[in-house]
């Protein structure tokens, strides 16, 4: 018999520690596919969605960077107001965004940012604005300052606040109305979130339906996975530094773009990733509340990946 999770999961510390909808039987089968396998299409895929992967971290950032500020163009060059639900992680690509966006003198004042989570504590109360691990610091230090003349209004850009966060909804729903465009630029989390959209909510609701109309979460509560995620990617490994809550968007606002932007940059170096299980199931999963990223391919738009994420994912010690 083989020895793996699957074989000594009953009984052990990780037996209930994974989302209740997990079927990891099928997550293993779906990783063991060869990395040939990793761009083919699926049924569910929406026909203007596409992966394109990437053979260095450079390339990764300027080609996201560049599909950013594209979007921001043409909808510049049409006249036309656009929203963008933005993440903080992966960051590379804002450097390259605010570059083309310079190169080609494109003002950003039809632009509305909407920074998709913040750190926070069980009552939804966020870190300060100023706060070395503040989303909306990094934010402003990585796009909206660099930007410089050419920058998103002040009065333009939101932040997961408490108070702000439940007023998502009805601000992007005024400027849709208006004709605005919405595109999601997201990264794909350990355990398939979407911003901090957890697959474990999936367990509060009786349908897909009443999942899919969710729009915020102030407090939510986060996965360990999640937690360590960022503490590797984010916080030099230091665990204690991170809060256990976030306020976060839900699908009732990011399955509802008109264009996604996505990326999977979680490598380590060294044969060392964090985010191989996690792009395959985000790709080749059929959609399902429990992975909150599998949804992302029905919609238009691209994921930017590395392609040393397609594997093969097998064991290697490093």
């Amino acid at each position: 018999m083989a020895m793996n999770l699957l074989t000594t999961i009953k009984g052990s510390m990780l037996d209930g520690f994974f989302p209740k909808g997990w079927d990891l039987a099928k997550f293993d089968r779906i990783c063991s596919r060869p990395p040939s396998a990793a761009g083919k299409r699926e049924k569910w895929w929406n026909k203007k969605f596409r992966p394109v992967p990437c053979d260095t971290l450079a390339d990764f950032d300027t080609y996201m960077g560049h599909e950013i500020a594209l979007q921001i163009k043409q909808a510049r060059d049409a006249e036309q107001k656009i929203i963008f639900i933005l993440p903080v992680g992966p960051m590379g690509m804002y450097r390259w965004a605010v570059f083309f966006l310079k190169e080609w003198g494109v003002p950003c004042d039809h632009v509305y940012g909407f920074n998709m989570d913040e750190w926070s504590d069980a009552q939804g109360r966020t870190l300060p604005a100023n706060d070395p691990g503040a989303f909306q610091n990094a934010m402003e230090q990585a796009f909206y300052g660099p930007l410089g003349k050419l920058t998103v209004p002040a009065a333009q850009r939101n932040f997961a606040t408490q108070k702000n966060l439940p007023a998502y909804p009805q601000k992007i729903g005024e400027l849709r109305s208006a004709g605005a465009r919405l595109v999601t630029v997201f990264g794909v989390g350990r355990v398939c979130h979407i911003a901090f959209w957890e697959p474990h909510f999936a367990e509060e609701f009786d349908s897909v339906a009443e999942w899919k109309r969710q729009t915020h979460r102030l407090g939510a509560r986060l996965h360990p996975l999640t937690i360590e995620q960022n503490a590797i990617t984010s916080f030099k490994s230091r665990t204690t530094l991170i809060p256990a809550y976030a306020n976060t968007i839900g699908p009732g606002l990011f399955l509802t773009s008109d264009y996604v932007i996505g990326g999977c940059d979680g490598t380590l170096g060294r044969g060392m990733m964090w985010q191989g299980m996690s792009f395959w199931l985000t790709l080749h999963h059929e959609p399902t509340p429990w992975i909150p990223s599998s949804f992302m391919p029905t919609l238009a738009g691209k994921l930017f990946y590395l392609k040393e994420l397609e594997g093969p994912l097998v064991a290697e010690c490093n």
